[in-house]
């Protein structure tokens, strides 16, 4: 049995979290999104393109890393973003 962590990507609450957020709606990303797709994302039913997450993030005013951090991020509290973080950090620095 392999003693890999399982990673739960929380992606559909992580978007649907900083859109109230921001306080948009649904309606709100019609330039880069019909409702019904973003509803469809916010339910987990499909997941965004690299592209499509870009375009969704400039539209939340964020970076795009801000949501993946929210989607991968064992909770929202500043020190399991921070663990996150530095996981990613060491991780590109091993890659060279």
């Amino acid at each position: 049995m392999s003693s890999a962590k399982v990673i739960h990507n929380k992606l559909p609450a992580a978007l649907k979290a900083a859109r109230a957020a921001r306080g948009l709606t649904q309606e709100d990303f019609g330039l880069v999104s019909s409702r019904t797709y973003l509803s469809v994302l916010e339910r987990g039913i499909q997941s965004p393109t690299l592209a499509k997450l870009e375009l969704l993030a400039q539209t939340l005013k964020i970076h795009p890393l801000t949501l993946l951090t929210m989607a991968y991020a064992e909770s929202a509290r500043p020190e399991d973003v921070q663990k996150t973080q530095q996981l990613v950090l060491r991780e590109i620095s091993e890659l060279g």
